[in-house]
């Protein structure tokens, strides 16, 4: 669960799912033909990874991304096009709203929430058009996973994650479904479940401590994951100095739990299309998405409010921020974002 920054909701092309090839006309090669019956599963593959590509979330921006970059996602995208399955892609993310108050509009999912979920339902229909077997996303929360680290309680995951099935069935987005702890492991206490998928999938703090040193992907999800406990921290009684002690050890706490999510998650859906809210470079197993356009590649809407301003835009701010520039809408009665004025 990285730090928040400023962002910028997608244009409405993006919004929708839309996404124009930069190569050319050709049928081979452009997203808005749809294939004939006997469409090579590599070429198709291509084209529908040229349907993610305008959403990326890179840690390498500077480079001009194809889809001959990314062949592990290639190679699973074309057997479940072989296959005519539907294409299934699995993203862990959506734990909970930030304990800080002054991020966030309350702890249950808003409309951050809402405008994320309805761009990777309409990217999943977009897939379709190529694809008629069609796609789906697994959103695999995973706030209870590390929850205690963070400092929200269990209960306030569980409204969160039950009100976030809840807007996708309000919503009708008939290509999302949600994955949790309670998916797996049933009605143990939160703690156990905790300590069961540690002991089984979590790398030790030793591997880890050696990949900050040497992994400069690793270095930085570890600064931005410090960073983003430090921001979140509040009542904390000590020195400045010590929170960061603190913060720095959870924060491998935090990298554990996610990395030992990912394996059960790989292990329960094998075959799935790795997606991840994290800035990854071209050629490794997760593909990094956008939910929302960012300025700031840390930006997330379960650490944020936002604000409609008067040009039609969506941005992510802090919610203090917000409220300076706009006034709060309620939705069903509740806070829901800010509308600027």
């Amino acid at each position: 669960m990285p730090p928040v920054g400023t962002a910028t909701a997608p244009t409405a092309a993006t919004t929708s799912g839309t996404a124009t090839a930069a190569t050319g006309t050709d049928p081979s090669t452009d997203p808005g033909t749809a294939p004939g019956p006997s469409a090579d599963p590599g070429r198709l593959a291509a084209r529908v990874l040229g349907l993610l590509l305008p959403h990326r979330r890179a840690a390498d921006p500077e480079f001009d991304a194809r889809p001959e970059h990314f062949p592990l996602q290639l190679a699973q995208l074309a057997d479940f096009i072989a296959a005519g399955e539907p294409i299934v892609f699995t993203l862990p993310g959506f734990p909970c709203k930030s304990p800080n108050p002054a991020k966030v509009l309350g702890h249950l999912p808003d409309e951050g929430e809402r405008l994320s979920l309805t761009f990777l339902d309409r990217l999943c229909a977009e897939i379709g058009r190529l694809h008629p077997p069609g796609a789906r996303i697994l959103i695999c929360s995973d706030g209870h996973v590390f929850g205690d680290l963070i400092d929200v309680p269990d209960d306030h995951i569980d409204a969160y994650s039950d009100e976030l099935a809840a807007m996708i069935d309000r919503e009708g987005l008939g290509h999302l479904a949600t994955f949790d702890l309670r998916t797996v492991l049933g009605d143990l206490p939160y703690d156990e479940k905790r300590a069961r998928v540690h002991a089984r999938y979590a790398p030790t703090v030793e591997e880890l401590r050696e990949q900050v040193l040497t992994e400069e992907e690793t270095l930085r999800l570890y600064r931005g994951i410090t960073r983003f406990l430090t921001e979140d921290a509040v009542g904390f009684a000590g020195t400045r100095s010590a929170l960061q002690r603190e913060c720095r050890r959870r924060a491998y706490g935090v990298i554990q739990r996610s990395r030992a999510w990912g394996e059960l998650i790989a292990e329960h859906h094998p075959r799935a299309v790795r997606l991840s809210i994290h800035p990854q470079p071209a050629g490794v197993a997760k593909f990094g998405i956008r939910l929302l356009a960012a300025a700031d590649a840390w930006t997330t809407p379960w650490h944020s409010s936002v604000l409609h301003r008067e040009d039609g835009a969506w941005e992510l701010l802090r919610s203090e921020e917000a409220a300076r520039l706009g006034r709060l809408v309620l939705r069903d009665d509740r806070p829901s974002h800010y509308e600027g004025r």
